[in-house]
């Protein structure tokens, strides 16, 4: 997407950006957020034990799945002129529908469902994300994402 002019950031609201890339989820990725986070539960760091449990082997942690928005974002994201930062401001909802099990294939869908700009060149947007599995029929999880864009 070409830059957008501070005064054109407005109307984005109700934009739905392309699907991104597809990201695989690695073994390496859960073992490392599992170290990362101190959270070893068995259902992501051991295969054979995780083969006997309904999912058949390890899946990602939901934690693990959210964190990737911020990767995702760089592809959904608004490419506005000045920007000079970003921050995470908070979610408003994430619920976890369906678990992402090894090697599994996500992107994200986004729509950016407000945008308020909370002082001159402070914007807070809140955009809506669904990161699909693919092949899945339920998303992995849905979110409402609090995000304020710093521009000059």
């Amino acid at each position: 997407m070409n830059k957008i002019a501070k005064t054109d950031v407005l109307s984005f609201i109700g934009y739905q950006a392309p699907p991104t890339h597809w990201h695989t989820v690695t073994q390496e990725q859960i073992n490392q957020f599992a170290d990362a986070t101190l959270d070893h539960q068995f259902i992501h760091i051991d295969p054979v034990a995780a083969a006997n449990t309904p999912f058949g082997g390890t899946i990602a942690h939901g934690f693990l799945t959210l964190s990737l928005l911020s990767h995702f974002a760089e592809s959904f994201g608004l490419n506005v002129e000045g920007v000079y930062m970003g921050v995470n401001y908070g979610f408003d909802s994430v619920r976890f529908l369906a678990p992402v099990a090894v090697d599994s294939r996500v992107r994200a869908q986004s729509k950016i469902i407000d945008i308020v700009e909370k002082q001159p060149g402070q914007f807070m947007f809140k955009t809506e994300i669904a990161v699909e599995i693919e092949g899945g029929e339920k998303p992995a999880l849905i979110a409402t994402w609090l995000t304020m864009m710093m521009v000059k």
